[in-house]
């Protein structure tokens, strides 16, 4: 803690902005983790040193990247990280509506049961009678 208020203030609004590399879905501010509680010292550190809010947030990410902030700026390499959910989102509701319009379409495509012309019929029961009788397994029962 820094003995000055207004310092220690926006040493904790600079750490809510900073991800734990260690949690990844916890700030500097909220992580138990000693990397994040040295990356809050460092934070007061350069605070105390005079730099302001945004030299701090850059010194940080010059030496862990893009990454160790929540919030993330909207530039090309960072599209991934903004898009990413939505596109995955939309790729995974095409693909569901792929599916069931082929479902769909296969259970339409199948042929209804057609009724057998009395010349199928007496045919079908000559090759029934040829072939014996059938065990249940589906087996020629023995004769």
């Amino acid at each position: 803690m820094l003995a000055d208020p207004e310092l220690e203030g926006r040493a904790r609004e600079i750490s809510k902005e900073l991800r734990c590399v260690v949690c990844q879905n916890q700030s500097i501010d909220d992580s138990n983790a000693d990397l994040a509680r040295d990356l809050r010292v460092l934070v007061r550190q350069r605070l105390s040193a005079g730099d302001t809010d945004h030299q701090v947030i850059d010194y940080v990410v010059s030496r862990y990247g893009d990454f160790v902030l929540l919030r993330p700026p909207l530039r090309p390499n960072t599209y991934l990280l903004w898009f990413g959910p939505a596109l995955v989102l939309i790729l995974g509701a095409a693909a569901v509506v792929l599916f069931l319009r082929r479902r769909a379409g296969m259970q339409e495509a199948t042929p209804a049961a057609v009724a057998l012309s009395a010349d199928e019929e007496e045919r079908l029961a000559r090759l029934m009678q040829a072939a014996g009788p059938l065990r249940r397994d589906g087996k020629d029962a023995p004769t």
